[in-house]
């Protein structure tokens, strides 16, 4: 069980001004005890990560880094991968060196050896994020059922990101301000609820079985549907 956050910016000043509101974030993700927690911070991006820590303390920690092919990979992640032996012995079989088998670490192979297209090698519940580095490029993504959620805002030049909405709302960029819209969805819980919408006013969640990029600085979004699967 984990929770994440983050923020890009055009903006690298704003990044290490906000490392406080970081730290505030960081704290407000659910507390499932005993907990491990990491925040990545460099240039234009932010990642957090807090984790219930029971198992693989040392290989398992997040946010996880990976330099491969000129590349440095960010990866947080919430969720559980039915398949990890199997991605485990086909990356090994193309190359990757591990030293775990937690998905967390299969995860940010997968996505380093195929980018965005791991998504229709994934099996089970989950909501991440990878930053790159060098290319300066933020990926997003959701299992097809949703049962891990995923909050985000756009803020000028800055993109911030959350597993929990209290979490999101803990950035000082975002008030938490509900318009008629959102009341509704706030009386409509459960199914009823507006796919897409995070309720209070320019939030949204990322809906299910969906992906969206972001490169800095220009922030250009491209969302679409993908093969991710929660079976």
């Amino acid at each position: 069980m984990c929770g994440i956050a983050g923020q890009i910016s055009a903006d690298p000043n704003k990044i290490a001004a906000n490392y406080p509101a970081y730290c505030r974030m960081q704290k407000s993700l659910a507390r499932r005890g005993p907990d491990q927690r990491g925040i990545y911070l460099h240039g234009h991006a932010a990642l957090i990560h807090a984790r219930l820590a029971v198992v693989d303390l040392e290989n398992g920690c997040q946010p996880m880094v990976l330099d491969q092919g000129g590349e440095k990979y960010i990866l947080v992640y919430n969720g559980e991968l039915y398949n990890t032996p199997e991605l485990h012995a086909q990356l090994a079989a193309l190359g990757h060196r591990f030293v775990s088998h937690s998905d967390t670490e299969v995860l940010l192979h997968a996505f380093a050896q195929w980018g965005p297209d791991c998504l229709e090698k994934l099996n089970g519940i989950f909501a991440f994020a990878v930053w790159q580095q060098r290319a300066q490029k933020l990926f997003l993504a959701r299992d097809r059922i949703g049962v891990k959620p995923l909050f985000y805002a756009l803020r000028g030049d800055s993109l911030i990101f959350a597993s929990e909405l209290k979490t999101l709302l803990r950035h000082p960029e975002i008030p938490p301000q509900v318009d008629a819209h959102g009341l509704a969805d706030v009386l409509l819980l459960g199914p009823g609820r507006t796919p897409g919408c995070g309720v209070f006013r320019n939030v949204q969640e990322l809906k299910p079985g969906c992906c969206a990029e972001y490169t800095v600085p220009q922030l250009v979004r491209r969302a679409s549907p993908c093969a991710a699967t929660g079976s």
